[in-house]
């Protein structure tokens, strides 16, 4: 049977896009899916405030009644504007091993994107640099976590023979959390505290830190993160979004910020939990009994390991060993919980500065993840329609 391409224009069907990821790899033992909440509340246009801005469409394949593949198209004019490109992304890519399928996603991906005057096209993307990004290339045979694609190693090779090349890689890490604070680590966080007038937020509760430093929190990361690899800033509702989203339900002990003396934020660290055991368990969603699943490892029965989310120092500290204070203090709190082992968020290749946080770590590089991209022609663009 031909592939057909439906592009999504019901709830009903975007359920089935975001449902497909977790058919796939059903049985997979590597696979954590996302929470299904979370990303219906990333793709639904009157959720997502990223929408204010961006533009998409989804599509699904289909062939002899059965969803084989799906595909979002994404443009990110804020985006293109910083960097001078004229580019749509992809995201949320799956398919099964089959050329006819990928070419048919792909190839309406692409003139979808020439359509709205793209001449490029990456991924994999999301809205921003917050949704998950890259597709694995190394490391194919290791867990997954809560804020990373997994994906069949035939992903990548339909991709080359589609004509994709590299953009970039992000590399990740695991990490043994040592058994005792490091003299050196104290030493220096103390010198800077010192030297630079700056200090540890200590904070009743995660809410009380949202109402303070919520905006702060990820203007630094605007600041932080402004020469990262497709970064655009963040808009203040999609900082009011994220405010919302991630920091009441974080553990104080894992997050830390550091002020100057006037209550200026000018670094922060946050990790979290690992829900992968939790997400695997409750396969992705919350209802009926997933809940449970995920109150359980956040604040009940918590894992020894850890997910290393984000750190962000404002530039002109970054030299100052600011995030020496943010080290120092996280890693009394990994040993006094009693964590064993931190995966770090995927960090791009060339992100020595980051990388070197870590290096008196037992550590090991163990997954490699790309952002393809391939320069487009002038095709147009016909519209597949939608499924009844």
């Amino acid at each position: 049977m031909a592939v057909e391409i439906v592009k999504v224009t019901t709830k009903k069907q975007l359920k089935r896009f975001i449902r497909f990821n977790y058919e796939l790899y059903k049985g997979n033992p590597y696979f954590v899916p996302e929470l299904f909440e979370d990303t219906m509340g990333t793709l639904r246009k009157d959720r997502n405030a990223a929408f204010e801005f961006c533009d998409a469409d989804y599509f699904l394949a289909y062939r002899d009644d059965k969803i084989v593949g799906r595909i979002a198209a994404i443009i990110n004019p804020h985006a293109n504007e910083k960097w001078g490109l004229k580019a749509a992304r992809f995201g949320w890519v799956d398919f099964i091993d089959d050329e006819e399928v990928v070419d048919a996603l792909f190839s309406t991906a692409e003139a979808w994107a020439r359509e709205r005057g793209m001449n490029e096209i990456q991924g994999p993307l999301g809205f921003t640099d917050f949704d998950p990004e890259g597709m694995l290339i190394e490391g194919f045979d290791r867990m997954g976590t809560m804020s990373s694609i997994y994906n069949h190693p035939y992903y990548p090779k339909h991709l080359e023979r589609l004509g994709y090349v590299k953009d970039v890689d992000w590399i990740e890490f695991r990490f043994t959390v040592p058994d005792k604070k490091w003299e050196k680590a104290e030493r220096v966080a103390a010198i800077v505290e010192r030297k630079f007038d700056i200090h540890i937020v200590r904070a009743k509760s995660c809410n009380e830190i949202a109402k303070r430093y919520g905006k702060a929190f990820f203007e630094l990361c605007n600041e932080s993160y402004t020469d990262l690899y497709g970064f655009s800033s963040l808009t203040p509702k999609q900082m009011e979004q994220y405010v919302k989203m991630s920091l009441p339900i974080a553990d104080k002990r894992l997050l830390c910020l550091v002020v100057d003396k006037d209550d200026n934020l000018v670094a922060l660290g946050i990790s979290i939990f690992s829900l992968t055991d939790a997400l695997r368990k409750a396969k992705g969603k919350l209802f009926p009994f997933g809940w449970w699943h995920i109150v359980k490892a956040l604040f009940i029965k918590q894992p020894k390991k850890l997910d290393f989310l984000l750190a962000a120092v404002k530039p002109e500290y970054q030299s100052k060993g600011a995030f020496a204070l943010v080290f120092n203090e996280l890693i009394g709190h990994y040993i006094e919980m009693g964590i064993v082992e931190i995966e770090s968020n995927p960090e791009l290749e060339d992100n020595k500065k980051m990388q070197t946080l870590w290096d008196d770590f037992e550590k090991e590089q163990h997954k490699r993840r790309r952002a393809f991209k391939k320069e487009l022609g002038t095709a147009s663009f016909n519209d597949t329609g939608s499924e009844d």
